[in-house]
């Protein structure tokens, strides 16, 4: 048996509870994983809310991102990867002591980072990664426009961005938001409650627009995107916080030849995760050991504390990243 965090009932962050269920056992292909420290994201309040419900045969528990130990492989696993310390991305099931999750989604910890710290990196890695450079094909040189640059993946991708040579321009809330983006390395941080970004992104481009988008918002920034995007531009959906629907003028699509696209990571095949991974371990895990990228901690509550969490993540307050920690 195992400690873990259920979702009681859907409903706000009361409804998370600490309970005592089985240990699960890897199956074809998995590894369990004692776990260290677990990510909170976005997408554990969806499901938490009843809007984002877990894919077929995944654990009911929130939870998509941990750091731990590998304790125990399933058939078709080499039995060598026991004892290796990794960060992983898993389908489910990560506010608990163990979990499972495809052998192929794990990556070793990066030598600069602490388990804390390597608990808030794959949800947003794999997810920058396939929306970013996969569908965004972000190259050196371009601009990437990312809006909530101070959130867990905002952060991330201003990182990532920098270090295969891109400019980055980012909205947040505040001055504050604003000053720990430029941190971060982003050549502008615009406070959208004081500021036009469609202003401000043209100017920074000297009119040309951003040549990727990466947008969590949705609803009134989706004709904004369009307005500030360069020819040939990608702008790439992966959230819709402002709502799913707008009123776009789709003549600026079809007259600057742009591609909207998107992506949800969590229902994604197996196969298609296996090649983020491979994307992820060849490319930017050699920039995190070189100190390039590094996720920022916000706040550590204990795994019995995941319902603050959850409250914390919903106010809008943290720059980067919330863990739960079970050590």
């Amino acid at each position: 048996m195992m400690r873990a965090i259920a979702i009681e009932t859907p409903g706000g962050p009361e409804v998370l509870k600490p309970v005592t269920v089985p240990t699960p056992h890897p199956k074809t292909g998995e590894v369990l994983i004692k776990v260290v420290a677990a990510g909170v994201n976005r997408p554990d309040l969806l499901q938490r809310q009843g809007a984002y419900p877990p894919p077929p045969e995944a654990s009911p528990l929130p939870g998509l991102e941990v750091s731990g130990e590998i304790v125990a492989v399933g058939k078709g696993v080499a039995a060598a990867l026991v004892g290796g310390r990794v960060c992983a991305l898993t389908p489910g099931g990560g506010y608990a002591e163990y979990v499972t999750t495809p052998a192929d989604h794990c990556l070793p910890v990066p030598t600069p980072l602490s388990m804390i710290e390597a608990a808030a990196l794959p949800e947003g890695a794999f997810t920058v990664w396939g929306n970013v450079f996969d569908r965004g094909r972000l190259q050196p040189g371009e601009t990437l426009l990312v809006h909530g640059g101070t959130s867990g993946i905002g952060s991330l991708a201003i990182q990532m961005a920098k270090a295969c040579g891109a400019s980055v321009l980012v909205t947040v809330g505040s001055d504050e938001k604003a000053a720990a983006a430029r941190a971060l390395g982003a050549d502008l941080a615009i406070n959208y409650r004081t500021q036009d970004f469609v202003e401000q992104v043209m100017a920074a481009t000297e009119s040309r627009g951003a040549d990727v988008i990466l947008d969590m918002v949705g609803g009134s920034y989706i004709q904004r995107n369009i307005d500030c995007a360069a020819f040939e531009a990608r702008i790439v959906f992966i959230a819709f916080q402002g709502g799913a629907k707008a009123d776009v003028d789709f003549r600026k699509v079809m007259m600057r030849r742009l591609t909207l696209t998107g992506t949800t990571l969590r229902p994604q095949s197996i196969a298609a995760k296996t090649r983020l991974a491979n994307s992820l371990r060849e490319t930017v895990w050699p920039w995190v050991e070189k100190g390039q990228i590094r996720p920022h901690i916000y706040r550590v509550f204990q795994l019995a504390e995941a319902a603050a969490a959850h409250a914390l993540l919903e106010s809008g307050e943290p720059i980067g990243k919330i863990v739960l920690g079970l050590e």
